[in-house]
C-alpha cells in the first residue's frame, strides 16, 4: 500500500470543501474595503483615512482557551467563533479603535467540513453583528497533535483610532468612578476552573435549580461584545479608560489603565454575583480572593469616569439593555 498525505491523517480534499462551503459566508462580511478575494496568499484592506488627521492602527490577538471543551463535549460549535470575535473587538474598543478586519486561525484533529462550516457561521454572525470584514484566516489538519474530535482557535483583529482620541487612562485621577457593566456568564476566561469543579459534580445536560437552560448551554453562552454601548458612550462622555475584564478578573485588569501612585477600591457587594459563579464557588468551596483572581464574577466591562458622569453612563447602558452599577473608585 502506497502511502499518501491522506493515510497520514490530511485530507487535502476536506479541506478544499470546507474552503467552497465557507465563502458565501465569509463574503457577507466584505465591505467596499476589502480588495481580494478568498484564497489569495495575503488579505488586502484598503484603508479611508481621509477623515483622520493622526491615525493609529490598534490590534489584538486571543483564544477561548477551554471553553472549547464544553463545545466539543455538546457536540456545538456555532458560538464559539462569535466568543472570538467578540473578545478581540472588545480588546481594542476599549482602546477608542474602531475595528476593521479580523482574521481566524482553526487547527482541527480531523478536518470535518460540517463542523467547520459550524465555526464559520459563528466568526461571520459576529463579524457582521461588529461590522468586521473577515478577510482571512488559516485551517490547518494537524493528526497527532490534536485528538480528531478536537480543535483550537485563535483570531487577530485590526483597527483604528485617531492618535488624540485613544483611551488609555493617562487622564484617570483620584475618586473616579467605576461603573461595571453585566457580563453574559464567564464570558472566555476561567474555564479550566469551572469545568474540574462542574463537571466532576454535574451533567453537563442538567439543568439545574435556577437555570434556565441545561449546564452545558449555561457555560457555552456568547462572550458579549460591548462595541456598540462603547462608542455610544465615547461619543457623549469624557471616559477616562475602558476595562474589559478577562483573566485575571476586575482588579487585574482594571489596574491596567491605572496610573502610577493610584489604585482601585472595588465594593463587592455593589452587585448580585450572578448564579453561575456561586455554583462554582459553592461546589468547589473556593475562597472569594481566589474567585475575584479568576473570573470576571458578572462584570465584563468598566468604565472609569469622573464621578458626575455616573447616572448618564448607567442611563445610557441601560437604553442597551445593559445593567450597570457603580462598583468602586479610584484611590
Amino acid at each position: 500500500m502506497n502511502s499518501t498525505y491522506k493515510s497520514a491523517g490530511v485530507d487535502i480534499k476536506a479541506g478544499e470543501e470546507s474552503v467552497s462551503r465557507i465563502k458565501s459566508l465569509v463574503k457577507s462580511t466584505f465591505s467596499k474595503n476589502v480588495l481580494t478575494d478568498i484564497g489569495h496568499f495575503g488579505a488586502l484592506y484598503e484603508m479611508d483615512l481621509k477623515s483622520y488627521s493622526n491615525p493609529v492602527l490598534v490590534s489584538s490577538v486571543d483564544g477561548v482557551g477551554t471553553k472549547l471543551k464544553i463545545a466539543f463535549m455538546l457536540d456545538k460549535h456555532d458560538t464559539i467563533g462569535q466568543d472570538l470575535v467578540n473578545h478581540c473587538v472588545n480588546d481594542i474598543a476599549v482602546c477608542g479603535a474602531k475595528p476593521l478586519y479580523f482574521l481566524d486561525y482553526i487547527a482541527f484533529g480531523k478536518l470535518i467540513p460540517d463542523k467547520f462550516v459550524k465555526i464559520m457561521e459563528g466568526f461571520t454572525k459576529a463579524c457582521k453583528e461588529n461590522e468586521v470584514a473577515l478577510i482571512g484566516g488559516e485551517t490547518a489538519e494537524m493528526p497527532g497533535l490534536y485528538d480528531e474530535n478536537e480543535y483550537d482557535m485563535s483570531g487577530t483583529i485590526v483597527g483604528i483610532v485617531e492618535k488624540d482620541e485613544i483611551i488609555n487612562g493617562k487622564n484617570v485621577l483620584k475618586g473616579d468612578a467605576l461603573i461595571g457593566i453585566k457580563s453574559s456568564g464567564l464570558h472566555t476566561n476561567g474555564y479550566s476552573l469551572a469545568r474540574k469543579i462542574l463537571l466532576e459534580n454535574y451533567d453537563i445536560t442538567e439543568t439545574l435549580p435556577g437555570f434556565e437552560l441545561p449546564l452545558g448551554e449555561e457555560l457555552l453562552r456568547v462572550h458579549k461584545s460591548y462595541l456598540k454601548l462603547i462608542n455610544r458612550l465615547k461619543r457623549e462622555i469624557k471616559i477616562k479608560a475602558f476595562s474589559h475584564v478577562t483573566g485575571g478578573g476586575i482588579i487585574g485588569n482594571t489596574k491596567r489603565v491605572i496610573p502610577g501612585g493610584l489604585s482601585i477600591k472595588i465594593d463587592w457587594a455593589a452587585w448580585k454575583l450572578p448564579e453561575i459563579f456561586e455554583l462554582i464557588q459553592k461546589t468547589g468551596n473556593i475562597s472569594s480572593d481566589e474567585m475575584r483572581l479568576t473570573f470576571n464574577l458578572g462584570i465584563g466591562l468598566i468604565a472609569i469616569v469622573s464621578k458626575n458622569d455616573v447616572d448618564k453612563v448607567i442611563s445610557i447602558a441601560k437604553e442597551f439593555s445593559e445593567p450597570a452599577f457603580e462598583i468602586g473608585k479610584v484611590v
